[in-house]
């Protein structure tokens, strides 16, 4: 059986650049066809930004490496237009169970409101993600927009120069020279565009390895993420359980820091760790096998020049938490609009450097929460293990236990409470969509509120006259009009008026809440919307 990791997808073409006389310039191009770099490209063809995506491969990612992904990363993936065949594919999953040896020390539901299009997560494996991603390109290739992925193109070296990027790529035909005018790096955890700039990361690597597996089995666990302490299948470490498509199912096994990393990968060694977990009778074929080691590791900026880092080439996390995926969704979704203000020269290009800001907010967010799961999950000392057990046995018979138990805090949507671009705040609204906040969904008629904003400013009102549209330096806002009673069920009140009789919101292109108000003044609008393409 041939499977999708092993058909290029995007095989190479030689490509007008390469028998061009002078080196050809484009407005954007992205290194790297992965997740957060299929969805730079995405973002930036919907804004009608020409983008070519270079890759030193010419298919999806093999092994299903990430897995899970957040309501927040599916609610952009909406955006930018992704198939929603891709949520169906998934397993969608909101209850995770926690348990101590043999026991069950709890359970918790991760969204337990209604009144959401998108559930908490789906598991998917990563190739299926990028897969959905190509289809996406195609279709808006197909469309007359300016987009296309070359395969088997590798950069092998980046120079700034007077305004502008000079990159050298090797292919199968040889190298060529290209320019850029702007350069996003989503080239993976291993950075060669890092490397060649001369950066690094700063932070932690733990000592402490786990085995990954991918494993086709038929089984009866039910769609939740179990985790285990100490389990009796493998004494003294932790393990891991998620579902996924096509009767896959992912298993993690921490192994301990000083192993053979070659010699636990063999199948000699891996199967029989597996036989201890599911039992001998059980019957599994062996997809993927790899070893990780916890990191939580930054770049010291994201911006370097006319160059942008995202995803894993800008920051690393532990995987337990599913933040490495979910965060470089959310570095594009924040950086694409931001861009295209400068490049069109509608916003000063210090903008950017809210991109970096901003993002270095949620990669330390992430870094901090990723961090305090591997001390919990593994313990540098025999008094830290002791404290970590004690509130496991108590977490099983006391609610007050539960939230010091970590076994990855799983992603979430990250709030930019500090930002530079946020404008004013109004009292008496609810805090879950204060400024820097992106926007709680809720049912509106037959629709979702997250399917009708993003991409463009927008202004917002519930109940509260305003005008139907404004220009703001170039830059124009549309207005969203609506009432509590598009939803009789009372979730947009609660979510967006808490008390107030009616409000206005002024959203960003990335669906993030700029300012709120309980009146109408469009100077103070204008102010807000100037504020939030850093020109205060």
């Amino acid at each position: 059986m041939t499977r999708i990791f092993e058909t290029p997808l995007y095989p190479y073409q030689r490509s007008a650049d390469q028998d061009a006389a002078v080196p050809v310039r484009h407005p954007a191009i992205v290194v790297g066809a992965g997740p957060v770099g299929l969805a730079a490209a995405i973002d930036l063809a919907m804004h009608d930004v020409p983008v070519v995506v270079l890759d030193d491969n010419d298919k999806v990612s093999f092994g299903s490496r990430a897995i899970c992904f957040s309501k927040r990363a599916l609610e952009i993936l909406d955006r930018l237009g992704v198939d929603p065949a891709m949520v169906d594919k998934g397993v969608t999953w909101n209850l995770g169970k926690v348990f101590f040896g043999e026991r069950q020390v709890y359970e918790f539901n991760l969204l337990p409101e209604a009144g959401h299009k998108r559930p908490a997560f789906i598991n998917l494996q990563q190739y299926y993600l990028e897969q959905y991603l190509v289809e996406r390109v195609n279709r808006l290739a197909a469309e007359g927009k300016a987009i296309e992925i070359r395969g088997r193109n590798r950069v092998t070296a980046v120079s700034p120069a007077d305004h502008h990027l000079a990159l050298t790529v090797d292919t199968p035909d040889g190298p060529y020279d290209v320019e850029a005018d702007w350069l996003i790096a989503c080239d993976g955890a291993n950075s060669p565009i890092r490397a060649m700039l001369g950066l690094d990361f700063v932070g932690r690597i733990f000592e402490d390895n786990f085995l990954i597996a991918d494993v086709r089995m038929d089984a009866e666990f039910p769609t939740e993420r179990w985790f285990w302490f100490d389990p009796p299948f493998n004494k003294g470490q932790s393990a891991l359980l998620h579902k996924q498509p096509d009767g896959v199912w992912r298993i993690d096994l921490q192994l301990g820091w000083n192993i053979d990393k070659e010699k636990e990968k063999q199948p000699e060694n891996v199967i029989p760790r597996l036989k201890a977990m599911l039992g001998e009778d059980v019957q599994f074929e062996l997809e993927w096998v790899s070893i990780y080691t916890f990191q939580c590791r930054r770049m010291e900026s994201f911006r370097h020049g006319r160059v942008l880092f995202a995803g894993d080439a800008a920051h690393q996390v532990s995987p337990f938490g599913a933040r490495g995926a979910n965060s470089g969704i959310q570095d594009t979704d924040n950086l694409v609009w931001k861009l295209k203000l400068v490049m069109d020269g509608a916003a000063p290009e210090s903008l950017l450097d809210t991109y970096d800001a901003e993002r270095l907010h949620g990669a330390d967010e992430n870094i901090l929460n990723s961090s305090r799961s591997t001390d919990f999950i593994t313990p540098k000392s025999d008094t830290s293990r002791l404290f970590r057990n004690a509130v496991l046995d108590l977490a099983e018979k006391f609610e007050f236990a539960r939230p010091l138990v970590n076994s990855g805090r799983l992603s979430v949507p990250c709030a930019y409470d500090a930002s530079a671009l946020n404008g004013p705040d109004a009292e008496g609204l609810p805090a879950r969509t204060r400024p820097g906040t992106p926007v709680p969904d809720a049912p509106v008629g037959g629709d979702w509120l997250t399917d009708m904003v993003g991409g463009r400013f927008q202004l917002l009102t519930i109940d509260v006259g305003a005008a139907e549209r404004m220009e703001v330096d170039g830059v124009r806002v549309e207005r969203l009009a609506l009432s509590a009673t598009d939803d009789p069920g009372g979730m947009l009140a609660e979510r967006f008026l808490g008390g107030a009789s009616g409000a206005v919101y002024l959203l960003r292109p990335d669906q993030h809440v700029a300012a709120r108000w309980t009146a109408f003044d469009e100077s103070a609008v204008a102010a807000a919307v100037r504020t939030a393409l850093g020109r205060a």
